[in-house]
């Protein structure tokens, strides 16, 4: 191959080399992987993508699959190394590129646009002049072909970097879009289809931006948008129809004048026979509601809009779940069938932010948005809609044909759906509305079974508040009896949702289960021997959340003997690096709490076994070898979290554990580790130990608190919150148990609490409420240290203090505050009133010593203080708090 830069042009061998690879690659026959690695040897020549853009752009006659596969390479080999090739063969990629924009074929053109795009994301416009303008000159051609290919490498760098064509360029009088954006809103009037697409698309990426041009543009866009609302082609309809849930999404008071015309117009589409078009018009609804615009006027219209979503919620007869919807429970999952899982680390506080996207993988179509524009609109306008609905789900739940159970499922869906915006207007009815579903949980459709398990579901706290009277107890035992049949139904589909269904209802049930655990594990267990591996994590999560529900009566031989038997098979059955170990750790985490000391016997093999998937998991990680097991961090998260939940189950039971393995070191390690959900965990468990057994840590404390303390520095806080909070609880669990062994670090984490309360609003609730009673626990342990800092920290601290729930961490709090005011009483002075709403803020102090040292505290302040400043100070505070502080003697 050639090394000059200077007016490259091929050589004929190299040519042929690459040319022939590229040709043997299109076989079907041949061996991709070796041509594969043929081509990234020849990639490792300086001027390999200049043969891949000569073949692309000038290789003529040839075939042009051929060529696009040639282009394509040349895509994906620049992301990786365009900014490391010599400049002229930069600048000669570029040049042979541009023409390719005019060229007859349109697949060319499309992949000419795709690398343009890669490259402007790579290296921005300002240093390729040539592009701007010859898109310029292509977009005003009059030639078809030109424009097409134009608008088409356009509308890609307006998607994926449209920020780029917003910006200041040297050597230009104006931003990119300025040029670009008054051609494009011309273009939408073109009698070319694919002119008008590419250009409204191409707007459509600067809603959210809104550069200066398009705001003094809008009336212009709008225009656009509603010439273009009845476009005959449907691509340009959903876009529009985009367009316009986009601009109520984040500028809905542009839209505001049109409202009325609008939904007008949404409704109509809204049946398009295009599904794609109807459910971007379908999403307009939910959208209106969340831009939180007069309701009033979308009032008037919901006679039309809900029959309109009855009856797209109607199952399309080409839905996947339709032609899916015999799936047979006995035929093995393939991998492709199993979503991505997402385990969330253990969390100490009354929130966690992280959110559990299970939906994440599902596909959203306009059955799915009809329903949650249903749910939507019931939350809004609540009970106003049920005279419009009822009449057509009372309809359609009479339906008996079988050719009418599309509907019969569209009308229970839709029951669910308004289960809570409409509560109050379903409730006089909710025991015949749950007697009616009952026996659709038997009916011989099975995505009508399944959608009666989801639909009693989102009634459990209804079903649940029956069960004090004999009718509503018989028809709670009718509910869970029917979700326990469904859960051992034939059907793949029937099975996850009656899973998902009574993990719901177990929620809201809790000791309600007691009476009936036997069946209810007989069963689950029935089930774990039938499922597949899809549905046998969504069981490990309702056997999970059993145990949660029903904590202590667990523990009782008669259940054990059927619940642990198959769970420790199936921990033997698989191995150290098996994904499907996840979800039964998961499961084992929520037993061995919900078990306490009962976990005892089977504590041993568990607990070894997750220290042997640490260290094996940090070995991988430390020393990586290609061809062996790879490090995945979940395997280390599981596995912390159920050792935490051993620890809280056996408590002081979990020494020997720990003074036989290595588990400090392991858990040192993992405190350090760079993935933050790992620290999470870790720190969780340290916290769990403090509180089992922390006499066992003693030898390793100063470097566990101080790697705690690291992480509550306020600079890092935003990214790794979860991990601070944790590790701020961790610290507090400590305290209370080695007292002034902790005094070295106390300096260090005030110095990090403080500011923490002092940004209170900016930060979550969780973290603020653990840095409260962290801080208390070291001030009741080391008063005299803390003591000395009080004026820097009071205020917020009480503030934070007079938010938390009454229970023991805030008892410990509390005596932390009594402490530092015997120790030095001025220096509350300034922060008196804050600290009596904190006071105040206790339902009922039920530790009689701590009720004693805070009268103590009051009447001190107030003998402190002398009758004429107590009672100044006593004005500047609410008479409901007064009120609650005459339990304390004053």
């Amino acid at each position: 191959m050639s090394a000059t830069t200077a007016l490259w042009r091929p050589q004929e061998d190299g040519f042929k080399e690459i040319y022939g690879l590229l040709e043997q690659q299109m076989s079907p026959t041949s061996d991709k992987p070796q041509i594969w690695n043929q081509l990234q040897h020849y990639s490792q020549y300086p001027d390999f993508n200049n043969y891949l853009v000569f073949i692309f752009a000038r290789a003529e006659g040839k075939p042009l699959e051929l060529r696009q596969a040639a282009g394509l390479l040349l895509k994906n080999n620049i992301k990786l190394a365009f900014e490391g090739m010599l400049p002229p063969y930069q600048q000669y990629i570029k040049s042979e590129l541009l023409p390719c924009l005019g060229v007859a074929d349109r697949n060319i053109r499309s992949t000419a646009g795709s690398i343009i795009s890669a490259l402007v994301q790579i290296s921005g416009v300002h240093g390729w002049p040539e592009l701007l303008d010859t898109l310029v000159k292509c977009i005003d051609s009059n030639n078809l072909n030109f424009m097409e290919g134009a608008m088409d490498a356009l509308s890609k760098i307006c998607e994926d970097v449209p920020q780029t064509l917003d910006s200041d360029m040297p050597g230009l009088n104006e931003r990119p879009i300025n040029v670009f954006l008054p051609r494009m809103l011309q273009l939408f009037q073109s009698s070319h289809a694919t002119l008008r697409k590419l250009s409204l698309s191409s707007v459509n990426q600067y809603i959210v931006l809104m550069p200066q041009v398009l705001h003094m543009s809008m009336d212009k866009y709008l225009q656009g948008l509603f010439m273009l609302a009845n476009d005959p082609i449907a691509e340009v309809r959903k876009l529009v129809c985009g367009a316009f849930v986009q601009l109520i999404e984040v500028h809905p008071h542009i839209l505001q004048p049109h409202l009325r015309n609008l939904i007008e117009y949404m409704l109509r589409v809204n049946k398009d026979a295009d599904e794609e078009v109807a459910l971007q018009a379908c999403e307009f609804w939910s959208a209106y509601c969340d831009a939180q615009l007069p309701p009033e006027i979308l009032r008037e219209f919901i006679p039309q809009i809900i029959p309109i979503l009855l009856s797209t919620m109607v199952y399309a007869d080409d839905d996947e779940a339709v032609n899916d919807a015999e799936e047979d429970g006995s035929q093995p999952d393939r991998d492709q069938d199993l979503k991505p899982r997402f385990h969330s680390s253990r969390f100490h506080g009354s929130e966690n932010e992280e959110n559990d996207e299970d939906d994440i993988v599902n596909i959203w179509n306009l059955r799915k948005s009809s329903a949650a524009a249903l749910d939507v609109l019931s939350n809004v306008f609540g009970d106003e809609i049920l005279p419009t609905l009822m009449p057509i789900v009372q309809v359609k739940l009479s339906l008996t044909d079988d050719l009418a159970w599309k509907d019969r499922e569209a009308a229970v869906l839709a029951l669910g759906a308004i289960s809570e915006g409409c509560i109050n207007g379903l409730y006089p009815h909710l025991p015949e509305i749950v007697t009616f579903l009952i026996p659709s949980l038997d009916d011989k459709f099975p995505l009508i079974r399944s959608i009666s398990c989801w639909t009693l579901s989102r009634f459990s706290k209804f079903i649940v508040q029956g069960v004090d009277y004999k009718e509503g107890q018989e028809q709670f035992d009718k509910v869970l009896m029917g979700l326990l049949r469904r859960i051992l139904d034939d059907n793949k589909r029937v099975q996850e949702a009656a899973c998902s269904a009574f993990a719901t209802l177990e929620e809201e049930a809790a000791e309600e289960l007691s009476p009936r655990l036997e069946t209810i594990l007989q069963h689950l267990m029935c089930a774990f021997g039938k499922y597949q591996r899809r549905n046998l994590r969504i069981l490990y999560d309702a056997i999970g959340t059993l145990a949660d529900a029903v904590g202590g009566e667990l523990d009782n031989p008669v259940y054990l003997n059927i619940l642990m038997p198959p769970l420790l098979a199936k921990w033997q059955q698989l191995s150290d690096s098996d994904k499907d170990l996840f979800p039964l750790l998961e499961c084992l985490t929520f037993i061995a709490q919900a078990l306490g000391g009962g976990f005892s016997q089977f504590a041993e093999p568990v607990f070894q076994r997750c220290i042997n998937i640490i260290q094996f998991q940090l070995v991988a990680k430390a020393n990586p070898i290609p061809s062996g097991p790879q490090h995945e961090k979940e395997f280390i998260v599981c596995s912390l979290d159920l050792l935490s939940g051993i620890a809280e189950g056996l408590g002081s039971g979990l020494e020997s554990l720990v003074l036989k393995s290595n588990l400090r070191d392991l858990l040192l390690q993992c405190c350090m580790d760079d993935i933050p959900d790992v620290r999470q965990s870790a720190f969780a468990l340290l916290g769990d130990l403090a509180k089992a057994c922390p006499i066992h840590l003693h030898s390793h404390l100063s470097q566990f608190l101080d790697i705690a303390a690291q992480q509550l520095s306020i600079s890092k806080l935003k990214e790794t919150i979860s991990v601070a909070n944790n590790a701020c609880w961790a610290i507090g669990e400590f305290a209370v148990k080695v007292r002034r062994d902790i005094s070295p670090v106390v300096m260090n984490v005030i110095s990090c609490l403080v500011p923490i309360l002092q940004h209170a609003e900016e930060l979550n609730k969780s973290l603020i409420e653990n840095s409260a009673i962290t801080l208390g626990r070291l001030a009741w342990v080391c008063p005299e240290l803390v003591s000395q800092h009080m004026e820097h920290f009071m205020q917020p601290w009480c503030m934070a203090l007079s938010m938390i729930r009454d229970d023991i961490e805030k008892e410990d709090a509390f005596h932390g505050l009594c402490a530092l005011v015997r120790t030095n009483p001025s220096g509350a002075l300034s922060s008196l009133a804050f600290m009596f709403r904190a006071v105040a803020s206790w339902h009922e102090i039920r530790n009689e010593d701590l009720h004693n040292e805070v009268c103590q505290v009051m009447i001190g302040y107030k003998q402190m203080l002398g009758e004429e400043d107590w009672k100044k100070c006593m004005s500047s505070i609410d008479e409901s708090v007064k009120d609650r502080l005459l339990k304390y003697q004053v």
